[in-house]
């Protein structure tokens, strides 16, 4: 979403980047469709695209899809991506599963890959800048890596049911634990930074502590759909609510 909260952008199998105009928050669900809610589409992509990041600090979005590219566009028109993001090395690593801009600095970009790297790159000269601490390996794919809003910190939810934390000025490793009972799917910090929300195709959502890393509260959220539950999770950026999406079709709000 920009930082207006105007604008809200969606990837999906298609390959496409859609742009959309949000709607009022006074208009009935039931209204016949408004064709100028969408904005257009940002096409280029050869496959599914897994991942977008929107930066206000530029006015650019971040894609990631299975095409194994990463994509610079210009978050204010729908006109072809503004560059390619190839640099030496990521080849090598894999696909593109996640991405997020560093909350730090939002010329930096931390993505993870299907070899199960997580790398930081620089958006303006495309080097890879550090390689997290992420003991690569196919049987610990990453679902999502998340850059902690206050902290230099990359969050990684992973196939293995760990919850990861890396220190983005080093690279390494400060803390790991089995999260859920099944893979964890989704991430979400409050925009204090205080806590965690995470998602689980076990169907739960938990809520984390980041000062003791501790669960707080947990809650069955949504029901499992051949072998997945929660796909999304996130919290209101000014209101004290909740949200998860899930494989049941369902998108739920939580006071």
């Amino acid at each position: 979403m920009s930082s207006s909260g105007e604008q809200f952008f969606s990837g999906g199998a298609d390959g496409d980047i859609y742009s959309w105009n949000t709607p009022s928050a006074s208009t009935d669900p039931y209204d016949p469709y408004e064709s100028s809610v969408l904005r257009g589409a940002l096409s280029g992509h050869s496959d599914a695209v897994w991942g977008v990041a929107y930066s206000s600090a530029h006015q650019r979005l971040i894609s990631c899809s299975a095409d194994e590219t990463m994509r610079v566009w210009d978050a204010a028109d729908t006109k072809p991506a503004l560059t390619d993001f190839c640099c030496a090395g990521v080849s090598e690593l894999g696909v593109p599963s996640s991405l997020d801009l560093l909350s730090s600095d939002q010329s930096l970009m931390v993505c993870s890959f299907s070899s199960g790297n997580i790398c930081i790159f620089s958006l303006e000269t495309h080097q890879l800048l550090l390689r997290l601490d992420s003991e690569p390996g196919a049987e610990r794919g990453i679902n999502q890596v998340l850059s902690h809003p206050t902290m230099p910190l990359t969050i990684s939810a992973e196939e293995d049911r760990h919850i990861r934390f890396y220190d983005n000025n080093t690279g390494k490793l400060v803390h790991s634990m089995v999260a859920h009972l099944d893979s964890v799917t989704c991430l979400s910090v409050d925009p204090h930074g205080l806590h965690l929300m995470s998602g689980s195709h076990d169907c739960s959502v938990r809520l984390w502590s980041l000062d003791s890393r501790t669960c707080v509260q947990e809650f069955t959220a949504h029901r499992r759909k051949l072998s997945e539950s929660i796909h999304a999770v996130s919290f209101h950026r000014s209101l004290g609510y909740l949200c998860s999406g899930g494989a049941d079709a369902l998108a739920k709000v939580y006071v």
